[in-house]
């Protein structure tokens, strides 16, 4: 499959996506003007690793803000690594906050409350 690796900006997290090295990481701000222009690249790619995943797919947010619009496109993402999840196991999801950061936390705890997908809440 081909690489994702977009660059963070002011308004847009970085992104890595990789098969074969088995890194799939999203870091940074995501405040787009138009979220699905940026997003749904990234769920088209997902729907398609989902016909083949690797046996373990530990999936890494470290986000440091996102707004309103954004959470709705990175719940779409994780209802898709649900849904892969319920056909072949083996997804993590690895979510990062920084510490002190209590907006980032409760909103990881929140996602992890949606998804029926192992969780691990962890502070850097």
């Amino acid at each position: 499959m081909e690489i994702i690796n977009i660059a963070a900006t002011d308004e847009t997290p970085a992104v890595i996506f990789n098969v074969t090295e088995g890194i799939f990481e999203m870091s940074g701000k995501s405040l787009p003007e138009d979220v699905t222009i940026f997003y749904n690249p990234l769920l088209t790619w997902l729907e398609a690793y989902a016909l083949e995943p690797n046996k373990e797919t530990r999936f890494v947010f470290k986000m440091d803000y996102f707004n309103t619009a954004s959470s709705k496109l990175i719940l779409d993402i994780l209802l898709l690594l649900e849904e892969i999840n319920e056909e072949h196991n083996g997804i993590i999801i690895e979510w990062y906050f920084r510490e002190e950061d209590e907006d980032m936390e409760e909103a990881g705890e929140e996602f992890s409350e949606i998804v029926e997908i192992p969780f691990e809440i962890k502070e850097y």
